[in-house]
């Protein structure tokens, strides 16, 4: 009959076997510690991923109404799209409804893919490369660079993080252009245009694209 200690080196083992199973499935490698503590080659990874879409989807040759889809997968994907779309919203997220917030999420996330797809449709015959990862503070900066024909290269950043419990982006930028700051300037100008109706906001928002 098995000691205490035996049953507990056992339970010990099994748990470890397990977890090793698990990072098997999973591709990546039980640490001790911050063992899924995002770094710099995972959101390097993300980014790589992120780019490898957009750029099979401007060398598809799929007409804009598919690639507008395409980005939208994209976005849902890749983005953390509830922490931008709050952004956006700015001080109005607190007065938003469950149900307002869910609608504007969703409607959001389709008026990014549109906006910013047609943005990235401007790449087409070009190409974005991955150059590098920082940590900047509680997340990770990737820069990459876009290359266009006829143009000089610029830089397309990706901020990355793990606090929404996967690995995303939470914003972006074009030429230095802030894609929150952006976006919470707009939603936020759409809303005191409407009087700071959300409803007629979304609605409206919903006709884009």
């Amino acid at each position: 009959m098995p000691t205490h200690t035996q049953i507990h080196t056992l339970n010990s083992f099994n748990r470890r076997a397990t977890l090793g199973l698990i990072a098997g499935a999973l591709g990546v490698a039980v640490r001790p510690g911050a063992a899924w503590a995002l770094d710099a080659e995972r959101a390097k990874v993300l980014v790589d991923k992120v780019v490898a879409d957009i750029n099979a989807v401007i060398s598809s040759g799929r007409s804009e109404a598919q690639m507008f889809r395409d980005f939208e997968r994209i976005f849902a994907k890749y983005a953390d799209v509830p922490t931008i779309a709050r952004y956006a919203l700015g001080v109005d997220a607190r007065r938003a409804s469950a149900r307002q917030l869910s609608e504007f999420t969703e409607v959001f996330a389709r008026y990014m893919a549109v906006k910013y797809g047609k943005r990235f449709r401007e790449f087409i015959g070009g190409r974005i490369e991955v150059d590098r990862a920082r940590k900047v503070k509680s997340f990770y900066e990737v820069r990459t660079t876009a290359h266009l024909r006829g143009e000089a290269p610029f830089a397309v950043t990706f901020l990355v993080s793990d606090r929404s419990g996967a690995d995303k982006f939470f914003n972006m930028f074009i030429e230095g252009i802030n894609m929150l700051l952006t976006e919470r300037s707009e939603i936020g100008a759409m809303l005191d245009a409407r009087g700071g109706d959300i409803d007629r906001m979304i609605a409206d928002l919903r006709k884009v694209g």
